[in-house]
C-alpha cells in the first residue's frame, strides 16, 4: 500500500497543530491554498477555523464571525475535486460543516447551548456519544458507545447533506460525527490533532487505511 500523502487546505498559519499530528504518525503532509495542488494528494483534511459564510447555506447572517470567504471557496473547490475522484476526506470541526454544506445541508450559526461547546481560551471537553447505527461506523469501531472528547465550536451541522449520516452526539443532541453512506468521507466536530496521546490518534491513524 503505497504512503499516503495528506493535503491540508487553510492558512499555513492556522494548521500548525495539524501538520505536527500528521507527522507524529510519520506520515508526509503539506498545507496549501491551491486546489490544483491539493489534488495531487491521496488525503484532504478540512481543518477548524472560522465561520463559513452563510450565503453559502442560503442564508443571512445570524451570528456567524470569523468569515473568510476566500478560503471557503478554495475549500469547496478542493472538497468537490475529492469527492469527484471518491479520494478520503477528513473535515474536522468547521471542516465537518463545509462537508455538510457542499452537500446540500445547513448549519447552525449558533447553538442555544453554545456556552458548553465554544472555546474559551482553553478546550472544554464533554462526552459524545454513539447515534444508534448498525455498529460498523467509524465512531463505533474506534470508541464504542462514547468517547470524552474536546470541543472549541459554536456552530453545528443542522439538516444534513445528501448521503451523510450521524455517527454520534453531544448530550444535548448537537452532532458531532457523520459519515458518508457509501464515499470515504468522515468529519467530527472535535479536534483529534490536538487529542493525539488520548484518542485523537485513532481517528488520525484510522483515516489513513482509507
Amino acid at each position: 500500500m503505497p504512503t499516503p500523502l495528506t493535503a491540508i487546505v487553510g492558512r499555513t498559519e492556522d494548521t500548525l497543530n495539524y501538520e505536527a499530528a500528521i507527522r507524529s504518525l510519520e506520515l508526509p503532509c503539506f498545507t496549501t491554498l491551491n486546489p490544483e495542488e491539493a489534488s495531487l494528494a491521496s488525503h484532504l483534511i478540512l481543518p477548524g477555523g472560522g465561520d463559513i459564510t452563510p450565503a453559502f447555506f442560503g442564508q443571512q447572517n445570524h451570528g456567524s464571525y470569523n468569515i473568510d470567504t476566500e478560503l471557503d471557496i478554495i475549500q469547496f473547490q478542493t472538497l468537490s475535486h475529492f469527492i469527484a475522484e471518491k479520494k478520503p476526506v477528513l473535515g474536522i470541526c468547521k471542516g465537518l460543516q463545509l462537508i455538510n454544506v457542499h452537500l446540500g445541508g445547513t448549519v447552525t450559526q449558533n447553538l442555544d447551548t453554545a456556552d458548553t461547546h465554544k472555546w474559551t481560551g482553553q478546550d472544554q471537553h464533554h462526552h459524545v456519544y454513539h447515534s444508534g447505527l448498525d455498529r460498523t461506523d467509524f465512531f463505533y469501531q474506534l470508541y464504542g458507545s462514547a468517547t470524552m472528547v474536546n470541543s472549541a465550536h459554536h456552530q453545528a451541522a443542522d439538516r444534513l447533506g445528501t448521503d451523510l449520516v450521524t455517527v454520534c452526539r453531544a448530550g444535548d443532541n448537537v452532532i458531532e460525527g457523520i459519515m458518508h453512506n457509501s464515499l470515504p468521507v468522515i468529519a467530527v466536530q472535535w479536534h483529534p490533532e490536538r487529542m493525539m496521546d488520548d484518542g485523537g490518534e485513532l481517528l488520525l491513524q484510522y483515516f489513513m487505511t482509507f
